[in-house]
């Protein structure tokens, strides 16, 4: 069935107008951790193939993660665990009903990125 009233509609806001929130940061950047957990997840099954294929490969693999860049790629890669981990508790707190005023939801994703920063360093620390 055609739409009669498609010209009196309201326009839903656009992005020249609508203000970036903390919620919505964290949100995109979970997405893109998430992603590239998948990246890392990747050189470490090549790494691991390579381990199981012989000398040569597992020596090219491992000279490539324990370069400078496979060291700030696992780096970053901890960082986007730790991030990542914290996004799905604030989720599951979400998904409980709690938290889910805009004042609290935008303290909690402050806390989250902080608490994110604070655990890598700590890991790095550590391990």
């Amino acid at each position: 069935m055609a739409d009669v009233n498609r010209g009196n509609r309201p326009l839903s806001p656009h992005l020249s107008i609508y203000r970036p929130q903390w919620t919505s940061g964290t949100s995109i950047f979970t997405r893109i951790t998430g992603n590239a957990l998948i990246v890392a997840a990747l050189l470490i099954v090549w790494w691991f193939i390579a381990a199981a294929t012989g000398p040569e490969a597992f020596a090219r693999a491992d000279g490539f993660i324990t370069s400078w860049f496979g060291d700030l790629v696992m780096f970053l890669s901890v960082a986007a665990i730790w991030y990542h981990t914290l996004a799905g508790i604030r989720h599951l707190i979400w998904d409980s009903g709690h938290m889910l005023e805009v004042d609290k939801s935008e303290t909690f994703g402050q806390a989250m990125v902080l608490a994110a920063v604070l655990l890598t360093i700590f890991t790095v620390i550590v391990l």
